[in-house]
């Protein structure tokens, strides 16, 4: 059974046999056709709204049927559409009908046996027009749930806040602004030494609350734009866009330590101090070229540096 919805656009640039082609569909049960007398007038068309099938002639004046196919594939790409295009043709050369296929073309009907090869060849691809959108409409949802389980895997489950992979992400695109735009931008490493023993001692539950609470007084202590995240088990990491290196003000991040040095936690089994190391990078334009591996490294060793004394230690890079 036809499906009277689909839609057909023939493109002929003879009245007569665009004719033939109208009546013969509208018996067989199609709806929806549309007419253009030429390849140009068939691309603004279909431009203004997407074809099922698209009928035409493979020789015609200006744009032939090859160069159409070419320019609707274009089309197709673009708005994530395919065009099931078959050509009329009187040639019967395999060389030729193998190019044409090579070139996009889905199918042929003879001129020569039209009166016999349109319908069936029309309700043929009507069926698999139909199949052609569904598979598209498939991929897109499946492209959707993909993005969204990318963007459901840059967050850490446990406290909301980005992860590793987030932060890798977000210095590449730093270091990118950094080489297009210039600026700047501070690396900070926080670690807390006292977390890896504490699981050891207390368990996985108090560990789990007190990242938590971690992450909670850090987002409090840090501004909405800047990029927060949980790295492991022992370490967080924070991401602050600046326009210039010297607004880098080692007080404006002293805060941070102070916020997780002068004040314990609570807990379920009581209040926990901890002490928290931080390292700070400072990256400008002229630091590059740099990577977000060697970014994390190098806060890595400053961070060992500090040693367990809850200190902030800077190095700018530009």
């Amino acid at each position: 059974m036809p499906n009277p919805h689909v839609s057909i656009l023939v493109v002929d640039d003879t009245k007569f046999s665009s004719a033939l082609i109208g009546r013969a569909l509208s018996q067989a049960g199609y709806h929806d056709m549309r007419f253009a007398s030429s390849a140009g007038e068939a691309l603004r068309q279909l431009e203004e709204r997407p074809a099922g099938i698209l009928l035409a002639d493979w020789l015609m004046p200006e744009m032939d049927g090859l160069e159409l196919t070419a320019r609707v594939r274009q089309q197709d790409e673009m708005s994530d559409h395919y065009t099931y295009i078959m050509l009329l043709t009187g040639r019967e050369g395999e060389s030729d009908l193998g190019e044409a296929f090579a070139r996009g073309v889905d199918d042929f009907i003879s001129k020569a046996k039209i009166h016999e090869q349109l319908v069936p060849r029309v309700l043929a691809g009507d069926r698999l027009c139909n199949t052609l959108q569904r598979l598209l409409q498939e991929n897109r949802q499946l492209t959707q749930s993909v993005t969204s389980l990318e963007q459901r895997s840059l967050v850490d489950p446990l406290t909301g806040l980005g992860n590793a992979r987030c932060l890798h992400l977000n210095l590449a695109n730093c270091l990118r602004e950094l080489e297009s735009r210039g600026g700047a931008f501070c690396f900070l490493l926080i670690g807390v030494p006292q977390l890896p023993e504490l699981l050891a001692r207390s368990g996985e539950a108090q560990h789990r609350e007190l990242l938590a609470a971690i992450a909670r007084r850090l987002q409090q202590l840090v501004r909405p734009l800047d990029v927060l995240v949980r790295l492991d088990d022992g370490h967080f990491a924070l991401i602050a866009l600046l326009d210039r290196l010297d607004e880098a003000a080692v007080n404006s991040f002293r805060r941070l330590a102070d916020g997780l040095n002068r004040q314990a936690f609570k807990t379920r089994d009581g209040f926990v101090e901890l002490r928290a190391d931080i390292a700070l990078l400072g990256v400008d334009a002229r630091a590059l070229p740099q990577t977000p591996e060697q970014l994390l490294e190098q806060a890595v060793q400053l961070l060992a540096r500090s040693g367990p004394t809850g200190e902030m230690r800077i190095r700018q890079l530009g």
